[in-house]
């Protein structure tokens, strides 16, 4: 359960309540219509008008305002469920600020990586979350405790989904002291959890319980939704009619608190439960799905258009503005513009030399690419079977050299592999079986044909280029015992996490071998890859793309 939206909240009023740090506010119309569609829950006309302040803002060069009103443009897109529009923009308001030095541009800061930090967790991506709850905490007043411990709980609930629950008891035990009734609760819930996960003996239920009740008191329904949804989980594999009351209490409450995400999270836990409704409860599931997807992308597209037409609308006064201008300097533009066509002509002429050289360069490099994709990583593959087969089949080490040697010869003809028709799942599994040996067991998991449906053949082949690239690097020089890929699809992104138990790579080493061209294919197919070499011992890879 996410309860970080009441923190997100308690920012939003943070921020706009700071009138008298920032004179610039009181003269800004456009700002100020926009609190006031904000306060009055029309999210659509704030966001437009914060839209609108911001380029008033840049205009006088005012960066602080800019920042203030992209933060609150930020937060409404989490809201409504533009969790990766909600973090760019997070990300551009923290840009906009020159320094981090005054109390409202700190105010500013905690507000965009806690905007950050939920949306993250949204979006799955834990590790992301905990270190943007983080940062936001650096930036929060020492003296705001009441935010400090909403901060320390919020790290604790992302540490629990991570699994690291004795850390967790370390951040909620800080946050266990705070006053706020509300607050108290969500602790005292995340607080048994991670005590009960972390040691079965323990019995959670005196502290559960009496979280619950703070909840009904406070007619808390999203804290009571939390208290139905911990409390199922708790008893799931101890007695399921249980499990099954909570969890149709958590829905009931979702509906009457119109909460889509928590009636999601229920049905799934009831369908599991109670199979005998099976296809109704399916059915509403997959409704309720489909209309909270179906409003986040109307939302998403929605926020995308506003943004454009204010672009759009600077961009056409802009130039009502260089008309006038133009028409008083007539005879010195056409002088300049004829220096300006000679100094042109040189630029191009140098520009079309330029372009002819890069794309030698590039093809050189397209080459070097392809033969070290197709005929060194191939011929390593078949090198790494032969070492590790105790009974050495020839021809079939033939037959797959003879497929190697057929692969660069197509290369110097520039021929697409159209040949391989085989399920992408499958190639995946003997690929990474092929490097299993006495020294090193590879692990995968997720894998399944469904997770690569909707990824074109060009997509697949990059795929497959980089996950053989990890392998070949790893048989070469990690010194790994364990080696585990772990593959899963989230709507439309799919996830791919390499661990291995090696001697890691430095990050100088990182840009500078075979893994530069991981990283390019990753880019190619606008994807994402993160080394993570900080942990004490081994490597850890976080891949996402896109499947279209």
């Amino acid at each position: 359960m996410k309860n970080s939206i009441y923190l997100l909240l308690v920012l939003i009023v943070a921020i706009v309540s700071c009138k008298k740090e920032n004179s610039s506010e009181n003269s800004n119309i456009n700002f100020k219509k926009a609190t006031g569609h904000r306060d009055s829950k029309s999210s659509d006309s704030a966001f437009y008008y914060f839209n609108l302040a911001k380029n008033d803002y840049l205009t006088i060069h005012d960066s602080i305002g800019a920042a203030r009103s992209l933060a609150n443009m930020a937060i409404i897109q989490t809201e409504k469920g533009d969790f990766f529009g909600g973090i760019e923009t997070s990300l551009e308001s923290n840009k906009a600020i020159k320094s981090n030095s005054d109390s409202l541009s700190k105010k500013i800061l905690a507000a965009n990586y806690n905007n950050m930090a939920i949306a993250s967790n949204y979006l799955k991506n834990y590790e992301n979350a905990f270190n943007y709850y983080l940062q936001a905490l650096k930036y929060i007043n020492p003296k705001d405790t009441a935010s400090k411990y909403i901060y320390y709980n919020n790290i604790g609930d992302v540490l629990i989904t991570l699994g690291q629950y004795k850390r967790a008891e370390s951040y909620l035990n800080k946050a266990i002291k705070t006053k706020d009734k509300d607050t108290y609760a969500r602790v005292l819930n995340n607080l048994a959890k991670a005590k009960y996960i972390g040691n079965k003996d323990y019995n959670p239920l005196p502290e559960l319980f009496k979280a619950l009740e703070i909840r009904k008191i406070n007619n808390d329904k999203k804290g009571q939704n939390s208290s139905f949804e911990t409390l199922s989980s708790y008893y799931l594999n101890k007695d399921p009619n249980t499990s099954l009351l909570f969890a149709k209490k958590m829905l009931a409450i979702a509906e009457e608190d119109n909460s889509p995400d928590d009636q999601i999270l229920a049905l799934e836990r009831i369908i599991t439960l109670e199979p005998r409704n099976y296809l109704e409860n399916f059915k509403k599931l997959k409704y309720i799905n489909d209309s909270l997807q179906t409003a986040r992308n109307q939302a998403k597209n929605q926020f995308a258009i506003i943004r454009f037409d204010v672009e759009k609308l600077k961009v056409e006064n802009t130039k009502k503005e260089i008309d006038l201008l133009q028409r008083n300097i007539g005879i010195a533009t056409l002088s300049l513009s004829l220096i300006g066509g000679i100094f042109w002509y040189k630029r191009r002429k140098n520009r079309l030399q330029q372009e002819k050289e890069l794309e030698v360069k590039n093809t050189q490099l397209k080459m070097s690419k392809k033969v070290h994709d197709v005929v060194a990583n191939g011929i390593y593959q078949v090198m790494t079977k032969i070492e590790n087969q105790e009974n050495f089949d020839k021809d079939k080490a033939l037959d797959e050299l003879e497929f190697v040697y057929e692969k660069s010869r197509d290369i110097s003809y520039e021929k697409e592999d159209t040949s391989n028709t085989a399920e992408f799942a499958e190639k995946i599994f003997t690929l990474i079986d092929s490097f299993k040996s006495d020294h090193v067991k590879p692990f995968l998991t997720g894998n399944s044909q469904n997770i690569w449906d909707g990824v074109n053949e060009t997509n697949q082949n990059e795929i497959f280029q980089v996950i053989r690239e990890l392998l070949v690097n790893m048989k070469k020089h990690s010194q790994a015992s364990f080696v585990a890929f772990k593959i899963e699809k989230n709507h439309n992104l799919v996830h791919i996490q390499y661990k291995d138990n090696g001697i890691g790579i430095p990050g100088e080493i990182i840009k500078g071998n075979g893994l530069t061209n991981t990283v390019s294919r990753i880019e190619k197919i606008k994807g994402t890859i993160i080394f993570d070499n900080t942990t004490e011992t081994g490597l850890k890879i976080n891949i996402s793309f896109p499947t279209s």
